[in-house]
């Protein structure tokens, strides 16, 4: 899509997990930072909007909204957004859905899961999420890539199938993978952001970085910056 020096400054987020207000503050430092580079920049998103935190609903939100002035935006899938996604288009998962996270992201959505299912059953729940939870967010989620390539620099949510060409990853490797990935890197000849595995801080690893510091936990996403060949955290 883009080359990897078609950007001044380049700012990657990633696991947001339904924090919008800690979604807020890191939109607030990527502008005032940007304020430095006169050229286009480039904001990433590497997935996981929902899920876990209080306001998945308002997330998603956020990122249909316009990128700030000066900005190019692309949000990426996470796991987590592909099985809310997954659940919503085929309500008969939604058991097996919520034993793998959901209930606060529909609660996002004014839905109050026990009381629900206590009252009107799975069905009653099922109905409900098909009126409350808006087409528009499903749409947008479906019609996100799993990767950005730009040059060497590959952003994708969880990492990729050591040593095997991109052509043949699946999005299952891409929004899921952790080992082999976390200890031998890409074996390729790239350079890989990414989150899906929380990490205490920013971590280096063969070929690679994790940003995902766990923003439910300790209220606080990390932004990676790019720019004139550093990388720096805001």
């Amino acid at each position: 899509m883009w080359s990897d020096n078609a950007f001044d400054a380049i700012y990657a987020v990633s696991d947001i997990h339904g924090c919008a207000d800690e979604l807020a503050d890191a939109q607030r430092r990527i502008v005032d930072d940007a304020r430095a580079y006169l050229g286009p920049k480039l904001l990433v998103f590497l997935g996981d909007y929902v899920d876990r935190g209080p306001a998945s609903s308002k997330v998603l939100d956020m990122l249909a909204a316009k990128p700030p002035v000066g900005f190019m935006q692309v949000a990426l899938s996470g796991n987590h957004d592909d099985e809310f996604a997954r659940m919503f288009r085929k309500p008969s998962i939604i058991a097996d859905w919520l034993d793998f996270a959901g209930t606060e992201t529909l609660a996002s959505y004014g839905i109050d899961v026990a009381h629900v299912i206590k009252t009107k059953g799975v069905r009653g729940l099922q109905s409900l999420v098909a009126e409350l939870v808006p087409e528009e967010h499903i749409a947008m989620i479906e019609m996100m890539p799993v990767s950005l390539q730009m040059g060497k620099l590959l952003f994708v949510h969880a990492g990729i199938k050591p040593g095997v060409d991109m052509s043949k990853q699946t999005d299952m490797d891409l929004m899921w993978i952790r080992e082999p990935f976390l200890s031998e890197g890409p074996r390729r000849p790239l350079f890989v952001i990414h989150g899906h595995t929380p990490v205490l801080q920013p971590t280096f690893g063969p070929q690679r970085v994790a940003i995902d510091t766990a923003a439910t936990a300790t209220g606080h996403l990390t932004v990676l910056k790019i720019a004139e060949a550093s990388f720096n955290f805001i």
